[in-house]
């Protein structure tokens, strides 16, 4: 046992933790490097304040997306470690440490530095190494550690992880980890995530895709000229720590960031006063600041409809206040509404009130929100290369009553793995597309159905040049003032999907109440709806013919059917949990529908699918 615990000298991770003390976060006082950004400015001897400067930036080479620890009084921010503290799972797989973490810590602490400053290369022991400077014979005991905190941090999808491919002779996990053979259902995000993290470790890996095309609701169309327009996502909504960025660093892929401005143009041509639509975004924002409030004290079974109860709330406001708002201030707060709606994927009467921001109470991705303007399907491209994927196999059913899972396909076809992955979308568990022996049990079947399968469709028009550009005075995205509030859903907001402002495509979408509408129309005539919207919008000059558009159908694709989950009136965000859970550690569950924390995002698909691939390779 070590009567003092080691502390690091001259750690890669001392500028990341400038803010703290350095034997807090196992390392040397005399480390050089924690001394000279700690003290910068000091004031108050004896404290340390963070900088406000991000850390990463002073780390040469490290994108400034990366943010792997948390800063003294800092909270909020999605995967994050504090550098001075144990995490329960780290507890749970090193209870040695329990007492005194400072070596773990000492040591964790680097190998996530290490990763961060190079995430194109798969980190080994060997490489982390020679950067373990200590003092004495202690040191022989920290290079035997690295290894198995470094081994735990890859299982765990921590390091190593993204699209990172390693050879046969180079696999992430020791010898002991490869003795296991995984079937994949679905390869989107999830799927995919989950092959790659497996495939890396050294697993056998089959991945069954019901489509003639990876990528689920990913789904890219690079037909348009000098330009890719997602069919499904394409924005990434907070890049700090994403991995989506993550995978775009090791790729060299670079996001447009989005700018702030959104004009709200009225039918007639005028641009909105930004006064009115902030006073009405300040009101939409209040109105569910009330909701907050009213459900502190409501259990499930006393759950409403959103929308039910946002109008409850404004009309008790109205008359109250005795305040009374223009058509146009009612207008704006609509598009405010229609918004709501397009962020739930479904209208607001069927989404919970007591619910609907479940995931708000977990720490959320911080930070930009960009445009993946190559589109995901160069992410989802790169994790697919060199992995088993059967396309064109729908499973029907999996029977799990043997030692091995037997799964077959529409076809006939059977395959047989140790274990197996669903990662198919939430309407497909909920049409019981798929046969399981033994049946799913009632409280999962519960779950399933207690979450929606919320739809928005999109559309995207190229033009033979950019009509809207001095309107719009090179802004990302304009919004459309809707003129009642059963159009709300219909073309709210348009963006522009050329960050080079060369390009002339828009893309819009229909969300809410405007999903149901526009089923009955061919793609002809939703053209012509979204045609005679943007002519309102810009009246007082000619807008041309599109040269190319297309109108998505998720809810009729038949292995789809839907765009993202949403909590049901009477739900509650546990139901995530209960799909994400394993079956007597043979079949397993991923998806954006099983994760909690970040549901209706690829990131939180891919997540999912990184979750699992460490659960599988822990049996």
């Amino acid at each position: 046992m070590l009567i003092l615990p080691p502390l690091l000298k001259d750690s890669v991770a001392a500028p990341l933790l400038s803010a703290y003390y350095p034997d807090c976060v196992g390392m040397s006082p005399s480390c050089t490097s924690t001394n000279r950004a700690a003290t910068a400015g000091d004031t108050s001897p004896g404290k340390l304040e963070a900088s406000k400067v991000a850390p990463s930036a002073l780390v040469p080479g490290m994108n400034r997306y990366f943010q792997p620890f948390y800063q003294p009084n800092e909270c909020g921010k999605a995967l994050c470690v504090r550098p001075d503290v144990m995490e329960l799972d780290e507890l749970y797989e090193f209870p040695e440490y329990s007492r005194d973490p400072t070596m773990y810590l000492a040591l964790r602490n680097l190998i996530l530095a290490l990763w961060y400053t190079n995430c194109k290369e798969a980190l080994t022991p060997q490489k982390c190494i020679p950067h373990i400077i200590v003092r004495g014979l202690v040191r022989i005991r920290c290079v035997q550690e690295v290894e198995r905190i470094l081994y735990f941090m890859t299982r765990k999808g921590l390091i190593n992880t993204g699209i990172l491919t390693v050879a046969a002779d180079q696999y992430l996990l020791p010898k002991d980890y490869h003795n296991k053979s995984v079937a994949i259902v679905g390869a989107g995000p999830a799927g995919l995530a989950a092959a790659r993290q497996l495939h890396n470790f050294g697993i056998k890996v089959t991945v069954l895709e019901a489509k003639d095309r990876i990528g689920g609701r990913v789904w890219d169309d690079k037909s348009f000229k000098g330009v890719t327009v997602g069919r499904g996502p394409q924005i990434v909504n907070g890049c700090i720590n994403n991995p989506v960025a993550l995978m775009c660093e090791q790729l060299g892929i670079s996001m447009h960031k989005f700018g702030e401005r959104c004009d709200l143009i009225q039918e007639g041509g005028r641009i909105t006063d930004p006064t009115i639509d902030k006073r009405m975004d300040f009101h939409f924002n209040a109105l569910l600041d009330v909701v907050s409030e009213w459900r502190k004290d409501k259990t499930q079974l006393q759950d409403v409809p959103l929308g039910e109860k946002i109008d409850e709330i404004y009309k008790a406001f109205v008359k109250e206040s005795g305040i009374h708002f223009s058509e146009l201030e009612g207008q704006v707060l609509q598009f405010h509404l229609g918004n709501l709606e397009y962020a739930c994927g479904s209208t607001l009467h069927q989404v919970s009130a007591r619910s609907w921001d479940h995931n708000e109470f977990f720490a959320q991705f911080a930070g930009d929100h960009t445009l993946l303007s190559p589109g995901y399907s160069a992410i989802i491209d790169k994790l697919a290369e060199g992995l088993d994927i059967r396309l064109n196999s729908p499973v029907q059913s999996i029977d799990y009553t043997g030692d091995d899972v037997q799964i077959r396909t529409t076809d006939g076809t059977g395959f047989s793995a140790q274990k197996v992955l669903v990662t198919v979308p939430l309407a497909i568990l909920q049409k019981g597309a798929i046969q399981f022996n033994p049946p799913l049990s009632e409280k999962k079947m519960k779950a399933i159905n207690s979450l929606g399968a919320g739809i928005i469709e999109k559309i995207a028009l190229q033009f033979p040049y950019r009509f809207w550009d001095s309107k719009v005075q090179g802004a990302d995205f304009f919004g459309h003032v809707p003129p009642s509030a059963s159009q709300r859903g219909l073309f709210a907001v348009y963006y522009d999907m050329d960050p080079q402002k060369q390009q002339s495509v828009l893309m819009s979408v229909i969300a809410g109440e405007a999903v149901a509408s526009v089923r009955t129309l061919d793609d002809k005539q939703v053209l012509q709806q979204c045609m005679a919207t943007l002519r309102e919008l810009f009246k007082e000059q000619e807008v041309p013919e599109p040269t190319k558009y297309f109108v998505t159908r998720w809810s009729t694709e038949p292995w789809i059917q839907m765009a993202y989950s949403f909590v049901k009136t009477f739900g509650s965000g546990e139901a995530y949990d209960i799909i994400a859970e394993d079956i007597q550690g043979t079949v397993f569950f991923a998806g954006e529908a099983t994760n909690r924390h970040f549901p209706q995002t690829v990131t939180g698909a891919y997540l999912s699918g990184v979750r699992e691939a460490s659960k599988i390779a822990a049996f």
